[in-house]
């Protein structure tokens, strides 16, 4: 196994209880970390080593606390991976017969802000001091591969995880004197429950325009994860990297 410099580091993992978060949470323990899972659901299946919190990121004062909760336990934070986030997709204006018959609530909208944006910035706000006393660390955000190219009926995500690109870049240009590194990874369509409603057509469609042919798998989404934690990427901030197949949405 490559020499990766992980070994005995403190991750956090948002959004860990299943899917890429939970997949990314294993690859970092087989790393030898000490690991930390946050999910607004009870991590059911963590194991006794790990740190299991149940955190609502788009609440400032759960996500202080849980930052607390791991220093205390750790003594330290080196990796933070903001993983978390939800769909509400629907159409800014659904237009028939001459009349908009419906349109995406401010509900739907804010939602998805508060949990895909604003969480990442709850948690990168609350975890940096920690990481600049120990003399810096690891931030990786989840962005999308729709927040680069758009997508159909996705105002909101789109709107979240593009501006997740855009702190990304901010970070890394503020945080980088202190020995922080702050990248973001772009992933396409990937194997996971989020998936369970979409129609089977659409997903034979996405595989269609996915130059691999298939759907990615959480595992190989973590492992972008760990690579970019590691002391191979060391050189590497502000950057985002598409773990995608090859696919250009809405192409």
């Amino acid at each position: 196994m490559i020499e990766t410099g992980l070994h005995g580091k403190v991750v956090i993992i948002t959004g860990a209880a299943s899917g890429i978060g939970h997949a990314t949470a294993l690859r970092f323990s087989l790393e030898g970390c000490q690991v930390s899972a946050w999910d607004v659901q009870r991590c059911e299946h963590c194991p006794p080593d790990w740190l299991g919190l149940q955190v609502d990121v788009a609440d400032p004062d759960a996500v202080e606390k849980a930052a607390r909760a791991v220093a205390a336990k750790f003594g330290r934070i080196d990796i933070l991976v903001n993983n978390a986030g939800i769909l509400r997709d629907g159409l800014l204006v659904k237009w028939k017969d001459g009349a908009a018959v419906s349109r995406m609530s401010d509900e739907d909208f804010n939602r998805v802000i508060d949990v895909n944006l604003k969480g990442v910035f709850h948690c990168t706000r609350a975890v940096v001091p920690y990481m600049i006393r120990g003399g810096g660390g690891v931030i990786l955000n989840a962005s999308s591969v729709v927040a680069l190219y758009g997508n159909f009926g996705q105002t909101n995500y789109i709107a979240s995880k593009a501006g997740v690109i855009g702190m990304t870049k901010v970070w890394a240009r503020e945080l980088g004197r202190h020995n922080i590194r702050v990248n973001a990874v772009a992933p396409g369509l990937v194997e996971t429950a989020i998936l369970k409603d979409m129609p089977e057509k659409v997903l034979e469609e996405m595989k269609r325009r996915t130059p691999l042919g298939r759907l990615g798998k959480p595992e190989e989404i973590a492992e972008a994860y760990v690579w970019l934690a590691s002391d191979s990427a060391s050189f590497i901030t502000g950057a985002v990297l598409s773990v995608d197949g090859g696919i250009v949405t809405g192409t």
